[in-house]
């Protein structure tokens, strides 16, 4: 099935519901599925249909929902990209993929330019883009693919190098997006739902799941996260449900009143970055059980385990749940042999979630799926009843005199100080002992920051060995595009000395 198939479904059911608002203005149903027609005709008129790559580099806005399900309907595959990467970075995507159209907006166009190639077409929304959804519509009809096709092409953060292009199926996407409706938010047609992350990551995947049950979707504006803004939004429009990234949800927590009342919100789904059982806490003393976390990486889009609101319990929290329905999960040592419970190993899954491998890299494709299992590189320890506990990716782990220290276990325990705002923690070469631990703390407030207290406090939980042996204070922690925590780069400012 294409799966645009699904706004085509909701379109014939429910044409004049609201679909997209943006800036005031609302597109029905009938509407967004008749630009996003125009769109696919547009593309097969100008050789970019079928099986071809269309980029998507620009903010939330309604036009990047309508260029996704047109790419989709037109058989072609789409390459969304966070609208904060450089032209560099935008180049090497475009390169990579070979891309026919990058679909940008206004204050993206100068980068868009610079990074296409010469048989690219770049679409400005607002300007020439709008012409084309105003164009024919040609069939209404989906292209008729094969499940196997690809609809969608992740590409991978690029935390240790250059990113790499999961290739996600039409058949991938329709999985995922049951999925998401039977283990995350069971929408339909009277829900709301509110876009405050970039629809190029987890929201993307929440938008087809809204779609395909004709949910009225909200994208904010302006573009910056502002926390204040968006609890007035969710009161206002009767948001019910909401995917974000865990440093949004520590951002509402902050900025939210004591009289917060926000009587529809049901369903907060967070995911894509680590958030502390003490900040969760917060959270869910602020806004009640409505939190959902997802892990699954792009490789396994969203999809992997799920901690559902009930499963929120001091007991819990800081766990990823357990494996989705559908899905084999499991905890294996280096020859991919499974370990015995509550032992660290590597988390390999497998299920009609995985990519198909990666754009143009069999090598990195052979690497990854073995046996038709997804190698993860993310270590864990699963307990008897299959709650897993995330530990650290199997770079990040540290080796400090022969002993693995997971960074993520004394990061939990720093995270509950009180002068402690968010904290990573770090293995950095030592002659004596391999690997030293230091702990980069970004305070609550720099002036009153005790690092001699949080180290006793550190040490009342952990094992000597995992004691950090150094705490830096810093203003912020380096993230990349998509807010994860890039510790490769605290290394190297570390080392160099830009952190001391």
């Amino acid at each position: 099935m294409n799966v645009a198939s699904l706004l085509q479904s909701a379109a014939r059911s429910f044409p004049d519901h609201p679909a997209l608002s943006w800036r005031g203005a609302t597109l029905s149903y009938r509407q967004f599925d008749q630009r996003t027609a125009a769109f696919a005709e547009w593309l097969r008129g100008n050789g970019a249909a079928p099986e071809q790559r269309v980029v998507l580099y620009l903010d939330n806005r309604p036009e990047l929902l309508i260029a996704m399900f047109g790419t989709f309907r037109a058989g072609s595959a789409v390459v969304p990209c966070n609208s904060r990467l450089t032209a560099d970075e935008l180049a090497f995507l475009v390169n990579d993929c070979s891309a026919r159209v990058v679909v940008t907006d206004p204050a993206h166009a100068a980068v868009a330019q610079a990074a296409a190639g010469p048989d690219t077409i770049v679409l400005v929304a607002g300007e020439n883009l709008d012409e084309v959804l105003q164009g024919p519509t040609g069939s209404l009809e989906p292209a008729d693919v094969h499940p196997d096709t690809t609809a969608w092409i992740f590409y991978t953060s690029g935390t240790t190098g250059f990113p790499k292009g999961a290739m996600l199926s039409h058949a991938v996407l329709s999985y995922v997006t049951v999925s998401w409706l039977a283990d995350l938010t069971p929408l339909d047609e009277t829900d709301v739902t509110l876009h405050a992350a970039p629809l190029s990551h987890g929201a993307g995947f929440h938008a087809i799941a809204a779609t395909a049950r004709a949910a009225h979707q909200i994208i904010p504006d302006p573009v910056s996260f502002d926390p204040a803004g968006i609890l007035q939004l969710i009161r206002d429009e009767g948001v019910t449900n909401t995917w974000m990234v865990p440093t949004q949800i520590v951002m509402l927590t902050e900025a939210a009143p004591a009289d917060l009342h926000l009587p529809t919100l049901q369903y907060v789904v967070y995911g894509g970055a680590p958030i502390t059982p003490a900040a969760t806490t917060r959270a869910l003393h602020t806004f009640g059980h409505v939190f959902v976390q997802l892990y699954g990486q792009g490789e396994t889009p969203m999809t992997a385990t799920v901690l559902r609101r009930q499963d929120h319990t001091p007991e819990l929290l800081g766990s990823a749940g357990r494996a989705r329905p559908g899905i084999d999960l499991r905890i294996v040592d280096p020859d991919g042999v499974p370990v015995e419970s509550g032992e660290a190993g590597e988390i390999v899954v497998r299920g009609p979630s995985v990519m198909s491998g990666y754009w143009n890299r069999p090598e990195a494709t052979a690497e990854t799926i073995i046996d038709g299992w997804l190698h993860t590189g993310d270590l864990a320890r699963m307990t008897e009843d299959g709650v897993v506990f995330l530990l650290d990716r199997a770079k990040d782990m540290i080796i400090s005199g022969g002993s693995n220290i997971y960074a993520v276990e004394v990061e939990q325990v720093l995270n509950t100080h009180e002068h402690v705002r968010e904290v990573a923690v770090i293995g950095i070469p030592d002659d004596l002992w391999g690997e030293s631990v230091v702990a980069v703390v970004v305070p609550h407030d720099a002036a009153t920051c005790d690092t001699g207290a949080i180290a006793a406090h550190s040490r009342l939980s952990l094992a000597g060995y995992k004691v950090p042996r150094r705490y830096i204070v810093t203003d912020s922690l380096p993230r990349n595009a998509y807010g994860k925590v890039l510790k490769r780069e605290l290394r190297r400012m570390v080392a160099e000395g830009e952190l001391a």
